[in-house]
């Protein structure tokens, strides 16, 4: 069972260069509770802060980070495209075989909470990889029996992003203008902001909430 935890606590964060993860890293940095914050990321940060270790990987050799995986909260955020990662082996290492496996680190590591951006309608039976693969590490989370678990799965996500999405930004323009009519069972498909999403993560970790599984509507309702 989860306990409030009294101490100044280190968090993990993994995708703290994307949508959400940028904004969650500014927000941790701001957040009394952590005196420490380690990143990991491909190529370095242009940040400086007191609070922040960087820690330099491409996720190839997990035995070189493993003994830096320590900590309390570990919130993970990476995601990729089929337009970034085209190799259908990267892709699945991305979406699937890194998370599952920082997941199973951090247990073994006796990290407290996990806390992952999953994805609207994931599902592992789903026939497209995407769902499907966030389905999957959704049910390796579940079974490694954190303290505390949180999966968000947001809608479509707002926000300014480093690339050009075409197709995702008329599908969000779409969404936005239907967005009323989002009620009743359709409600969890609103369009989210990330800065919503990254401010839910923190609540999840930092409060005594019982629920693991959060839709989109559900993320927005922590944070009002």
């Amino acid at each position: 069972m989860w306990k409030p935890n009294l101490k100044v606590k280190t968090a993990l964060i993994f995708g703290s260069s994307g949508l959400v993860g940028k904004k969650l890293l500014n927000h941790v940095i701001n957040n009394s509770n952590y005196s420490k914050i380690k990143i990991f990321v491909r190529s370095p940060p242009e940040i400086s802060n007191s609070k922040v270790d960087i820690i330099n990987t491409d996720f190839s050799d997990f035995e070189i980070i493993k003994n830096l995986i320590t900590g309390d909260d570990c919130f993970f955020c990476i995601g990729t495209t089929k337009k970034k990662s085209p190799d259908k082996n990267e892709y699945r290492r991305v979406e699937l075989e890194i998370p599952k496996k920082i997941a199973q680190i951090s247990k073994s590591n006796n990290v407290k909470s996990f806390i992952f951006v999953s994805s609207g309608f994931a599902n592992p039976k789903n026939s497209g990889d995407y769902l499907k693969f966030k389905g999957l590490v959704e049910e390796e989370i579940k079974s490694l029996n954190f303290e505390k678990i949180g999966i968000l799965r947001p809608s479509f996500l707002l926000g300014n992003r480093k690339e050009k999405r075409v197709g995702e930004k008329i599908g969000i323009f779409i969404f936005k203008l239907l967005s009323p009519l989002f009620i009743g069972p359709i409600k969890k498909m609103k369009p989210i902001d990330s800065e919503k999403v990254a401010k839910a993560m923190l609540q999840i970790a930092n409060n005594n909430i019982q629920q693991t599984i959060f839709e989109s509507n559900e993320i927005s309702d922590l944070v009002r």
